[in-house]
């Protein structure tokens, strides 16, 4: 089956007509005013292409284009670009700035908002947001606190990530974690597992309590189904528990504590799968080296990115039927760190 072709954008039509988005977008919008001059012939131009690719204007970008400042800002709880976390943002980012592209909106990334106890606040003596015509929201933890203002204020926003209800339901678009991690459960039971471990970070996050609560719901019918927190530093001391408890396979929650478990078996003498099995639950949120394919799932950062944005498109214009929630199904991934326990051996 053949993937459709790619919609043409107003990108599409600035390279190929030799000009500016902006042109473009003077061009769609029919502006004549006295103070936007375009070239008779850059105008014959741009209407020529646009007329040979069979353009059409994203029905969205016409309604903001005629209300709006079709500016949307972006502001995230995390410095967006430190070498540390780039990995974790970037396809947010990248999901962000197409869809946003597709319809001829521009983006404001929010980078004045001062560091108050360890974390950025959208709230403060010079915030900006009404300079955009809405604001996405990104962060690994949003402050419950600043989204119930949001609400009470009626400023367009939507959160990357589910969120619990602030002073009312909050618009987000998420990845279904729990159904993630059950899956996930369930393939190992198949595998004959029966002694469970959910490693945790210790976090409050909604997206970790998504998390425990799909792999609790699954993990009912196991012999035993634990759960213990650990980081990546502590793995030595989280093996030792986890061998001592008979455990046969680890859901991790972090990435990067995955891999120094998997490090910290092979020192002992033993094999992932073999002696333990480790499944992940989610992307790094930090770079990690490793070659090992785990067993796990796939965030789909991406299109949360994107439907993010056709979300809050929708808040702005006011198309939106109701209080937007989405939860998108994360991919799982078929690894070599999930294996068949041997009934032989007596791990307790």
């Amino acid at each position: 089956m053949t993937a459709p072709p790619r919609r043409v954008t107003q990108r599409d039509i600035a390279r190929m007509a030799g000009v500016s988005q902006a042109t473009v977008s003077l061009v769609l919008n029919n502006r004549t005013d006295a103070d936007v001059r375009i070239a008779p012939e850059t105008r014959d131009r741009v209407l020529r292409v646009i007329a040979e690719t069979g353009y059409a204007a994203d029905p969205v970008a016409r309604r903001l284009a005629s209300r709006f400042n079709r500016i949307i800002g972006v502001f995230t709880y995390e410095p967006a670009f430190p070498s540390g976390s780039r990995d974790f943002f970037h396809p947010f980012l990248l999901g962000i700035e197409e869809y946003a592209e597709s319809v001829g909106c521009d983006l404001l990334l929010f980078t004045s908002a001062p560091v108050i106890d360890g974390r950025r606040r959208i709230f403060h003596q010079d915030n900006r947001l009404r300079l955009a015509d809405g604001c996405i929201l990104l962060g690994r933890e949003i402050d419950g606190a600043e989204l119930d203002r949001l609400n009470r204020d009626g400023y367009p926003y939507v959160a990357v990530g589910r969120r619990d209800d602030a002073g009312g339901p909050v618009p987000y678009v998420g990845a279904d974690y729990a159904s993630a991690v059950a899956q996930l459960v369930e393939v190992a039971l198949r595998h004959g597992h029966r002694r469970l471990t959910y490693v945790s970070t210790g976090t409050t996050a909604e997206s970790s309590e998504d998390r425990r609560r799909g792999f609790h719901a699954a993990a009912a019918t196991a012999e035993s189904a634990g759960q213990m927190s650990a980081l990546a530093t502590e793995a030595d001391t989280t093996i030792d528990t986890l061998l001592a408890d008979g455990t046969t396979v680890a859901f991790v929650e972090d990435f990067a504590t995955a891999v120094a478990l998997e490090s910290a078996t092979r020192r002992r003498g033993l094999t992932v799968p073999g002696d333990l099995s480790i499944v992940t639950l989610g992307d790094p949120t930090v770079p990690v080296p490793t070659d090992i394919t785990f067993t796990g799932f796939r965030i789909p950062r991406e299109e949360m990115g994107r439907q993010s944005v056709e979300v809050l498109t929708g808040v702005i214009d006011g198309s939106a039927d109701g209080v937007q929630q989405r939860l998108l199904p994360c991919e799982l991934v078929e690894g070599i760190t999930l294996g068949t326990p041997d009934p032989a051996v007596d791990r307790r």
